[in-house]
């Protein structure tokens, strides 16, 4: 598909993935690209416009991440945040100091209606500022269009260049207006028509996936989640019985999701798949054996599904392709150009170095959670597949803090389909984003009936989000969090007490490991 593009360099803030979260919501494509992309590079791609993120550094130092003057002279739109907007300053002659006063938080901001930027935004609105720094002197050409009680540049512009900057996070849910501002940014600046809507990838991904795949074997690696479900699907859809979809139960799903997974997607179900079941829990026990740290148990389980793939593969004989659920969070999250590192995932970060495949095919690589259930429905898809819980690849060994062993498996199974359970009853679960039981690796002494017990700590956790780059902890009623305690210390041996987990992302991540 022959789609607009909105780049966004990235200079390291924690925001960078929302911006395009954000403008994909104004229905304009955009990716997230290193601050280091080469200028020919970023010509190639033609985009209507670009997005510059914050950051952490402070621009006047000779060591924080820079960009070549020549950025400024495409004709290309350029909207700078936060850092970026210092940076645009700083670049094209401006001032960039310590503020005399920092700002952190929910701020009124004085904004220039005449402004593009904010059309349609009232006088006054409240925006995000997170900034020690400031803008203290704007470059030649620019008019300062927005200012706060201690911020003098909260917006500038240079209008006939098409150069805007906000000091601002406009792309967080804090500002108010902040998506009038983005969308003003892409359609009244950028001139961009809005193409990228589902149904059009749909059928761009299917074209693309036959061409692709010509007349070659398929092997689709099925977990029974949305996102391989929604890839296995597509891909039934593109090349039909050439597909074979091996779901590989590694003893570490939810409880029974094995034979529901079968249930929908075996012989016996609504989809004209070829499917295979590898029972290989064991194997998968042995290999985590001792292991404690997460990041090694997603390698290990990674590297596992790929080895088992790789010997049902030789079984079907002659296997050109291996697709995977990969979708644009586990891109970003497994490193992305400068971007830290903050988890593998097994289908990203986590491969081996040797994998017996012409080539791994990923359809849904490029999109955010909610764009995947949104090319499900487009599918036919039933709704209650679409929308069911988020499950991480390396399942419950990464829910499971230290070693995981069979026992162990066993209580986390028990005690989070008792948390499920009871927050689907009390029609809580309609509002979350993820919700799910950990088991902790704490023991502690308790009291059942007349004896002393010496057993783990369950948390759960619960989140309300809508991209899943950022969360925010849900607040479930405390009379539903009370029956899910009471639950699991009495029916789930080896537990003896329940948490709740109150961390936002960021800090932490939407799993517990």
């Amino acid at each position: 598909m022959n789609k607009e593009m909105i780049i966004v360099l990235d200079f390291g803030g924690q925001y960078n993935q929302l911006i395009a979260r954000r403008v994909r919501e104004c229905n304009v494509y955009c990716e997230v690209w290193p601050y280091t992309m080469g200028i020919e590079e970023m010509k190639a791609m033609e985009p209507k416009g670009i997005i510059f993120t914050g950051g952490p550094n402070s621009v006047y130092l000779e060591e924080s991440p820079h960009i070549s003057e020549e950025i400024f002279k495409l004709g290309i739109p350029i909207l700078g945040i936060c850092y970026g907007s210092q940076l645009m300053a700083y670049t094209l002659g401006g001032q960039v100091a310590t503020a005399p006063v920092s700002e952190y938080g929910k701020t009124e901001v004085e904004v220039d209606k005449a402004s593009l930027l904010f059309r349609s935004v009232g006088e006054k609105t409240i925006c995000w500022m997170s900034h020690t720094d400031y803008i203290a002197q704007v470059p030649e050409g620019f008019t300062i269009t927005a200012h706060s009680q201690v911020c003098p540049v909260a917006a500038m512009e240079c209008a006939g260049k098409k150069l805007y900057a906000t000091q601002f996070h406009p792309e967080v849910m804090h500002t108010a207006e902040g998506m009038k501002m983005l969308h003003n940014f892409v359609y009244e600046v950028c001139g961009c028509r809005g193409d990228w809507k589902m149904n059009s990838f749909v059928e761009s991904a299917i074209d693309d996936l036959k061409k692709k795949i010509g007349k070659g074997k398929v092997l689709c690696a099925l977990s029974g989640g949305v996102d391989s479900s929604v890839a296995a699907v597509l891909l039934s859809k593109a090349v039909g019985k050439q597909l074979t979809c091996v779901f590989v139960d590694h003893g570490l799903l939810r409880k029974n999701e094995g034979d529901e997974v079968e249930a929908v997607f075996g012989p016996n179900g609504p989809y004209e798949l070829n499917f295979i079941r590898v029972n290989a829990q064991e194997r998968f026990y042995q290999r985590l054996a001792g292991v404690e740290e997460p990041e090694e148990k997603r390698k290990i389980i990674g590297e596992e599904f790929i080895r088992v793939f790789e010997e049902e593969a030789k079984k079907i004989g002659a296997v050109d392709f291996l697709v995977q659920g990969t979708i644009y969070p586990d891109v970003i999250e497994s490193g992305l150009g400068k971007s830290a590192v903050i988890k593998s995932h097994h289908n990203v970060g986590g491969l081996p170095d040797c994998v017996e495949f012409k080539e791994i095919v990923e359809p849904l690589r490029l999109l955010f959670k909610d764009e995947v259930r949104r090319v499900g429905l487009e599918l036919g898809i039933p709704e209650y597949l679409v929308f069911r819980q988020p499950f991480p690849g390396p399942g419950l060994g990464i829910r499971i803090v230290g070693e995981v062993t069979a026992d162990k498996v066993r209580m986390v199974q028990e005690a989070d389909a008792i948390y499920r359970e009871e927050v689907a009853r009390a029609g809580v679960d309609k509002r979350l984003g993820q919700y799910f039981a950990a088991l902790t690796n704490m023991r502690s002494v308790g009291v059942m009936g007349d004896f002393r017990t010496y057993d783990y700590a369950v948390a759960l956790r619960a989140v309300e989000t809508s991209d899943f780059m950022t969360a925010e902890a849900a607040e479930i009623p405390w009379e539903v969090l009370q029956k899910v305690m009471n639950r699991v210390v009495n029916e789930v041996k080896g537990v003896n007490r329940v948490f709740y987990d109150l961390t936002s992302k960021p800090p932490g991540t939407i799993e517990f490991e």
